[in-house]
């Protein structure tokens, strides 16, 4: 037994005994004795939690491993001596004593000198995790939707018993009053991250087309606290589910200086709760003074405008000439017309009818007789040079027959079979060119020169041939007429 503790009964001192009664501060004041006592000095690595500086100085923490939790406390003279700024998420290594705090009955480490250690396992988590997440393109600015500018329907995501909700609704009735639907969810702790991502999957399912309207915009949104507290936002199923929502989505979640990973998968981050109602409607009356001022506004230029227009079509009408002196130059001109018109006329029938009388003087019948005596020369003298353009036409064509008439002759198969060929033909007349058309027996006739004679096809060698016989001499050809033109005995010759 330390001396620091009073002298106590033995474990078998009668219930009746007189054993020494101590009163709860004497008993909190022997702990805490005992407990400076036994670690006056000690040095401990741990990840910082729930950090939070007081208004006078002094900051207060947790110090965390994986199975143990250790308030922590750092009075004003230290925290200035530190060389660093304590965060949540961060590895430490603490110089200090253990003491007790005797109003709430805890045990807690005075720190005096702090180092930092490394980042912390959920710190490192939750980086590690953030890079993933940007790799797959969830953080792009070029996923992020506008949030509408007046929502009809603003979904909530939050706590339903929480502030958060209260300031939610307390700011859209100040700034806009809407039509506010709450999802309610558990914000912290186990099944926190199913139930929001759940809310924010359910909002996007409504299709608006029954009882339940379909909300313009949402807001997830939750009060501050240590990252263990705002675990559940770092959750991929939240931040994936944050990414993939149809809806315009409003993260607040924490205050200002807290970052989840859903404020980079949101549409929009707010700083605070209140802040996301802010950012999620105009205020009413900023709109009405703006919409009165635009009219007021409207009305003056367009009274500007009118009376602009006026100056601009009395300016341009003062240039232009009266209507009367317009019609009267016209009408001067129409009765000038008019008078012209009748002179006009009567002249124009005078030279018409002049050049009709040159016309019927010109027409006689000795000039009808000269021109026709001349028109008869011509024809005679185009007779008498048509007779032997005639004749000499005709004596070519006739010369261009005959050269075709010999050409003809020449090429023609009977000049051929006067050379000792002939022309075998079968019964239909058609003509044989190869042995292969005729069989033995077949009737063919053999066309010679001088006649046609019938034969029948034979196999075999042929029999010996006889001795030949002077040929017959052949008539002399009598020469064919010569085609001369047939003169035009109503034609007279010209040599």
């Amino acid at each position: 037994m330390s001396d620091n503790w009073p002298d106590m009964p033995g474990d078998d001192a009668p219930s009746g005994s007189n054993a020494h009664e101590f009163t709860v501060s004497e008993l909190s004041g022997a702990l805490k004795r005992s407990v400076e006592d036994g670690f006056g000095h000690v040095r401990v690595r741990a990840e910082l939690s729930g950090v939070k500086r007081a208004a006078s100085g002094h900051v207060y923490f947790s110090l965390k491993d994986d199975s143990a939790v250790l308030d922590g406390v750092c009075w004003r003279g230290s925290a200035q001596r530190l060389a660093f700024v304590p965060e949540d998420g961060l590895e430490v290594i603490c110089t200090g004593k253990l003491t007790t705090y005797p109003a709430r009955s805890k045990y807690q480490m005075v720190v005096e000198h702090m180092e930092p250690a490394g980042a912390g396992a959920l710190m490192a988590l939750l980086e590690e995790r953030k890079k993933k997440l940007a790799a797959e393109g969830l953080f792009d600015a070029e996923r992020k939707r506008p949030i509408p500018f007046l929502p009809k329907v603003i979904g909530v995501v939050t706590s339903p018993t929480g502030a958060v909700i209260r300031d939610i609704l307390h700011r859209l009735s100040d700034r806009f009053p809407r039509h506010v639907l709450v999802w309610p969810v558990l914000v912290q702790g186990e099944g926190a991250a199913a139930q929001v991502a759940a809310a924010i999957k359910g909002f996007n399912a409504i299709d608006g087309k029954g009882a339940m309207p379909r909300p313009d915009v949402l807001i997830v949104a939750r009060g501050g606290g240590s990252i263990e507290d705002l675990w559940a936002f770092n959750e991929e199923v939240v931040v994936r589910a944050a990414a993939e929502s149809d809806i315009p989505l409003i993260s607040a979640v924490g205050h200002e200086t807290d970052t989840t990973l859903i404020d980079y998968a949101s549409d929009l981050r707010a700083p605070t709760p209140t802040g996301a109602a802010e950012k999620a409607v105009p205020v009413r009356e900023d709109l009405r003074f703006t919409v009165a001022d635009l009219g007021r506004r409207l009305e003056g230029q367009r009274m500007l405008m009118v009376r602009d227009r006026q100056e601009r079509l009395t300016g341009l009408a003062r240039g232009l000439p009266s209507p009367k002196d317009i019609l009267g130059l016209a009408q001067q001109r129409w009765d000038d017309l008019s008078e012209r018109l009748p002179r006009g006329l009567m002249a124009a029938a005078q030279i018409k009818s002049a050049q009709l009388n040159r016309l019927v003087g010109g027409l006689s019948a000795g000039r009808l007789k000269q021109l026709a005596a001349y028109r008869g020369e011509q024809l005679e003298g185009t007779s008498r040079r048509l007779n032997p353009a005639y004749g000499r036409r005709l004596e070519d064509l006739a010369a261009r027959l005959q050269a075709s008439g010999r050409m003809l002759d020449s090429l023609s198969y009977e000049r051929v079979l006067e050379r000792g060929y002939a022309l075998v033909e079968d019964a239909g007349g058609t003509p044989v060119t190869k042995s292969a058309q005729l069989q033995a027996g077949d009737a063919v006739s053999v066309r010679f020169s001088d006649g046609v004679r019938g034969m029948q096809v034979q196999d075999g060698e042929l029999p010996p041939p006889a001795a030949p016989t002077p040929p017959k001499a052949k008539k002399a050809a009598k020469p064919k007429p010569k085609l001369e033109p047939k003169k035009d005995e109503r034609q007279g010759s010209l040599l």
